[in-house]
């Protein structure tokens, strides 16, 4: 059996809620096959071993082994740049979970390493996958809506208030501007792959209820180079709530998500409105959308098609990370020409 015929072999860096996350999905996946993790905390061995994988101590330790084709980073931010550039290093396949680096210069080290070793680099931006944003997608792209003319973008949840308050994801330097790391972060890279790259952004964020040092509350607005605009809003203490609203001078369409992505079986609604004419209900049923990223990356790795996210786009979506960052400090505007 050649490389492109057998299953992708990896090993998953990380057993924490994410780690835990991926090993569940891909248990008994025909193409890509788990066959280690990389977890320093030995208590959680048994863990990983009851999932039939085997324990790893160290990166270095899954990187020398010939049996692993890729690994799938589900790591803490600041890791990231250094375990992207280790594997690329090493001749691995990576898949860096979100978000690709905390700055526009960390997120550019990592691509140029890729890009030298000649590794696929995959992504965790799965919404991209949704059926519902496939079909907004190609909406936007067929012009059917007329001029873009803005789009609110909402993703907000309460499954991380019990994390401790000493918890990296509640710092400003590891998980800056409240959600955005969380939730926010896949919200813009929809954005830009529906409408390309943005050009100003303006930020705050709040501390309402949880008393994290990074905050609980991120708002963000965006003008694009091509001339639409854009909200953005991310609550870490709420029920519930995903929506991705795009107007057009002909129609709009509304997406309202019943379910978080890591959760089987919610509905999706989608509605199309035009003047004069009754709004136009569907529901998509809930897809893996985790799964089928992983599944494009490995189609990518193997050369039977390309991976559907650029590495450009990759390095946009931190340049407007940091952006926001910067300006929820002092809720300054921020060009993102300021970042280059």
């Amino acid at each position: 059996m050649g490389a492109s015929d057998r299953p992708l072999r990896i090993a998953i860096a990380g057993f924490g809620w994410w780690g835990r996350h991926i090993v569940k999905r891909l248990s008994g996946h025909e193409g890509i096959s788990a066959v280690a993790v990389v977890e320093p905390v030995e208590a959680v061995h048994p863990d990983i071993q009851a999932s039939g994988l085997e324990p790893l101590e160290t990166l270095d330790s899954a990187l020398a082994r010939e049996d692993i084709d890729a690994v799938v980073l589900t790591t803490p931010n600041p890791f990231h740049e250094e375990q992207v550039i280790a594997c690329a290093g090493a001749g691995k396949h990576v898949f860096c979970e979100k978000p690709l680096g905390l700055t526009a210069a960390s997120a550019r080290r990592s691509v140029a390493a890729v890009e030298k070793a000649g590794v696929q680099l995959g992504i965790g931006h799965e919404r991209r996958f949704e059926p519902a944003m496939v079909a907004l997608k190609t909406a936007i792209d067929s012009g059917e809506m007329g001029t873009i003319m803005h789009a609110e973008a909402a993703f907000s949840h309460d499954k991380l208030i019990g994390v401790p308050k000493d918890d990296w994801r509640t710092s400003k330097a590891v998980s800056p501007a409240a959600g955005m790391t969380a939730m926010g972060i896949h919200l813009t890279d929809l954005l830009i792959s529906f409408f390309g790259r943005v050009e100003t952004v303006q930020a705050m964020t709040a501390s309402r209820s949880l008393g994290w040092e990074t905050g609980d509350v991120v708002t963000a607005q965006f003008g694009f180079e091509a001339g639409m605009t854009a909200t953005l809003s991310a609550v870490l203490h709420t029920p519930h709530f995903i929506r991705m609203h795009v107007f057009g001078s002909d129609r709009w369409i509304e997406v309202l998500n019943a379910s978080h992505p890591d959760t089987p079986g919610g509905k999706v609604d989608y509605a199309i409105a035009k003047t004069g004419e009754p709004t136009k209900r569907r529901q998509f049923e809930w897809e893996d959308a985790v799964v089928h990223n992983l599944e494009a990356f490995a189609e990518a790795v193997r050369g039977q098609a390309p991976y559907p996210f650029t590495t450009e786009q990759m390095v946009h979506n931190i340049e407007v990370l940091e952006a926001i960052t910067l300006s929820a400090e002092d809720r300054r505007t921020v060009r993102i020409a300021e970042l280059a």
